[in-house]
């Protein structure tokens, strides 16, 4: 399975079908008893008002939280954003912005465009903060939760601008947390390997970068950035399968940029090489090859040099720079992990002090 960007906006016609979920359950709603007492109705009777509560907490949170996602034209690209906070700043993708440093941005109440300009990406990561040249009245800046309370099986809403109809919700839950992904650099991808990141159902098309994945609560618990790509089906989506960066990564990038114009403090890891990747029989994929190694990084101090082949980092065998980077994403700077290499024939370990990008 890859995963892909989903930025690009083609011209294209679209029919919408919509479906409204039914969803039964139990409530209690009053009908005549003995002794002037209502009973409680079981069954079908009980799930029209189940089904109208939770239409009710969708229409609240998209009331609330919609206003503060916009639409973004990066040259002929679109995609989505986030407002930070009341002073202009959108929070995005680094693959939204790609390379340009001068936007339009359309907000949920503005039927102009608005400009704004960079302030910062940080590609390594996916993720990027612009600022309104002028903030609007009535521009509401979004809440962001907690992604140590995400669970499993919560409902989620996606809000962007996919194939560039602005405003647009759609709906799933929260199918798995904790995934580290790889995204790919076709249709202006970055590239980068992202840990802990919020799988989810809904619907994540093109243009639904950098939006908001919201719960019931209307927090903001992520920034929809991948969508899953099946080979086997022509790299068409997977439907289903898509993936936002955890809103706490968010909070930590866009409060760095914001307040120092760049990332000061990556939390990302270091080996402190340039590698590249090696193959063995059968021209597959077998190692990574440490072509140099920084004066003071992590790898030097340890005692790797240029020419080893890194096989494993911890228990997670390494073949590629994918591999090697996802196998890195989890971990900490500070933090001491087993490296399993190859010299001359040879296999040896290394204990490792990680440090930092």
């Amino acid at each position: 399975m890859d995963v892909h960007a989903p930025r690009r906006i083609p011209r294209v016609a679209v029919a919408l079908l919509v479906v409204a979920p039914l969803v039964a359950g139990c409530s209690v709603a009053a009908s005549p008893g003995a002794g002037g007492e209502r009973a409680a109705p079981t069954g079908a009777a009980a799930a029209p008002t189940a089904a109208k509560g939770l239409q009710d907490d969708y229409v609240r949170v998209i009331r609330d939280v919609l206003p503060s996602v916009v639409q973004i034209q990066a040259g002929d690209d679109l995609g989505s954003g986030v407002v930070y906070d009341d002073k202009g700043h959108v929070v995005t993708n680094a693959h939204v912005v790609g390379d340009r440093k001068t936007f339009k941005v359309t907000t949920a109440r503005s039927e102009e465009p608005l400009t704004a300009k960079l302030v910062s990406a940080y590609p390594e990561q996916d993720l990027a903060v612009i600022k309104l040249d002028k903030v609007p009245e009535g521009t509401k800046s979004a809440r962001f939760g907690d992604t140590e309370r995400v669970e499993v099986g919560q409902i989620v809403l996606a809000m962007g601008s996919p194939l560039g109809l602005s405003s647009s919700v759609t709906q799933g839950i929260v199918s798995a947390t904790g995934r580290t992904v790889t995204e790919g650099r076709s249709g202006g991808g970055t590239g980068a390997t992202i840990a802990n990141m919020v799988q989810t159902s809904a619907a994540i098309n093109p243009g639904n970068s950098g939006g908001a994945l919201v719960n019931l609560d209307g927090q903001v618990v992520g920034i929809p950035t991948l969508a899953a790509t099946d080979p086997g089906l022509g790299d068409s989506a997977a439907p289903g399968i898509g993936f936002a960066i955890p809103a706490s990564m968010v909070k930590t990038v866009a409060d760095q940029i914001v307040k120092d114009g760049k990332v000061t403090d990556s939390g990302r890891v270091a080996l402190g090489i340039t590698a590249r990747t090696v193959v063995g029989d059968g021209y597959r994929p077998a190692g990574v090859a440490v072509v140099e190694v920084s004066e003071g990084g992590a790898a030097g101090k340890a005692g790797l040099r240029a020419g080893d082949v890194i096989t494993r980092v911890g228990r997670t065998d390494v073949s590629t720079i994918t591999s090697l980077a996802e196998a890195l994403a989890p971990l900490a700077p500070g933090d001491r992990t087993k490296v399993t290499y190859t010299r001359d024939g040879d296999e040896r370990t290394a204990d490792v002090t990680l440090g930092e990008q």
